[in-house]
């Protein structure tokens, strides 16, 4: 009885397998040739072969889903309103499908934005709500917040809440609330390719060639980090006077006493009126101490220095700063605290210092270009200080320009920046006319004062 039962099952097995068999084989036919079309771009005679497939094995192959928004895509371009609608549902509909039958290949936050995405960029013939849409995006990101993260989607999930703000259909402390979470993934992701290209730029430094694969990467880094500083001042931009001191302290002072014991609070009100240049007003004072004693941190330290930046205790504030870099351990956190302090001691023309400092961020962070153009605008601001005739204080230009030339080496996002000052610096810097007269062509200049540095007249 044993071995009819197991001839029975193997039978029935091998039958189901046969099955199998046929059915994929029907299947790979069909794959290949859509996929051929697709590879083609032949989009229209793959979406026949393709729906085979998707309807009848839609866990046979990812292409299904890869070559299917391709399709879709391309037929959504090219139709006329009413089969736009349906293509577009078919799509969102695909997505739906690729996380059934491919989990572990769809990241949800990704997939469920691009969902968004396309319904907000067909609203109109979708008749889609800014409610609607804003709901859609905050699912998405609660949803899988690690993987919603591309740009264009954080911006409109972020100005769908400003619309709806100045509808006001949202409050301010949802608005600002939600400028503190996309701004917050923003730096997440500049900070993850950040520090991918600080590895390349530290293998160029090092005098290693990259290989094929490494300049692909970086072109790919460098892709991302344009867009993140785009979207970045696209959304400080979108925010504008909404989060004005008028608006943040009346704010900030009403819900403090419920949320004095709130870190994450306590850390996003201080930086917002930090930001906002606010800390004129006692509150700051508040938020700054109550955040310190409930959770001492780099920031609430950094805050500290501020306070005692504004009570005019210079050399108290630089040791809160100091302290705030010794207790930040995340080196992307650690030369952004750096280049701030910097930022403050150039203000103040503490240039010698402020240098160090643009130095220990340009160690931490080499793919952040900002530093250099820093270094470079103090060099051309003492110019006039810096030399003993006229030629050799002009000569600092030339310094200055080396340095903002720098920028543009490391960091895609200050191209133009770098491109802009290096062409300012040298129309200050002596000319060839002058070069000539001087008889000073290929000398090297020593450049005394805080700078001590030198520099080599350009050859003609």
């Amino acid at each position: 009885m044993k071995t009819k039962t197991t001839l029975l099952f193997t039978l029935l097995f091998v039958g189901l397998n046969i099955g199998f068999a046929q059915q994929d084989e029907e299947c790979m036919t069909k794959l290949s040739i859509f996929h051929e079309y697709v590879k083609a771009k032949n989009y229209d005679a793959a979406y026949e072969p393709w729906m085979v497939v998707r309807n009848k094995c839609p866990k046979f192959n990812n292409a299904i889903y890869i070559d299917g928004e391709k399709i879709l895509n391309h037929k959504i371009k090219k139709a006329s309103a009413v089969d736009k609608i349906n293509y577009i549902n078919d799509l969102l509909k695909l997505w739906e499908e690729r996380t059934i039958h491919f989990a572990s290949k769809t990241k949800k936050g990704e997939y469920a934005a691009k969902a968004c995405q396309l319904m907000y960029d067909n609203r109109k013939i979708l008749n889609k709500t800014d409610e609607e849409l804003y709901e859609c995006y905050d699912a998405a990101f609660k949803l899988d917040r690690a993987t919603f993260t591309h740009p264009k989607s954080l911006y409109t999930y972020f100005s769908l809440m400003v619309d709806l703000y100045d509808a006001k259909k949202k409050p301010a402390k949802d608005l600002f609330n939600k400028y503190d979470d996309v701004v917050e993934k923003v730096e997440e992701e500049v900070k993850n390719y950040s520090e991918k290209l600080n590895k390349l730029i530290e293998k160029e430094d090092a005098g290693t060639e990259l290989t094929k694969k490494d300049g692909k990467y970086k072109k790919f880094y460098e892709s991302y980090l344009k867009n993140y500083d785009l979207i970045s001042g696209s959304i400080d931009q979108k925010l504008g006077d909404r989060a004005n001191c008028e608006n943040l302290i009346p704010l900030y002072k009403k819900d403090f006493e419920e949320n004095k014991n709130n870190a994450v609070w306590l850390q996003r009100a201080a930086g917002k009126m930090s930001e906002k240049e606010c800390t004129g007003d006692p509150l700051f004072f508040q938020l700054v101490n109550a955040y310190h004693e409930l959770s001492p941190s780099a920031n609430s330290a950094y805050y500290l220095g501020i306070l005692k930046d504004k009570q005019k205790k210079s050399n108290e504030a630089i040791k809160f700063y100091e302290q705030a870099i010794r207790l930040e351990t995340d080196n992307f956190k650690k030369a952004k605290l750096y280049n701030r302090i910097a930022l403050k001691l150039k203000a103040k023309r503490s240039y010698g210092k402020a240098r160090n400092y643009f130095r220990q961020a340009l160690k931490l962070n080499p793919s952040n270009g900002r530093p250099y153009l820093s270094i470079a605008a103090m060099y051309a601001a003492s110019a006039n200080n810096c030399g003993t005739t006229n030629f050799d204080k002009r000569a600092v230009y030339w310094l200055a320009a080396d340095e903002a030339r720098k920028a543009a080496r490391v960091d895609p996002t200050q191209k133009k920046n770098s491109a802009k000052s290096v062409a300012n610096y040298l129309a200050k810097a002596p000319q060839k006319a002058e070069i000539f007269s001087s008889g000073r062509s290929g000398q090297v200049i020593k450049i005394a004062c805080w700078i001590g540095a030198s520099v080599t007249v350009p050859k003609i």
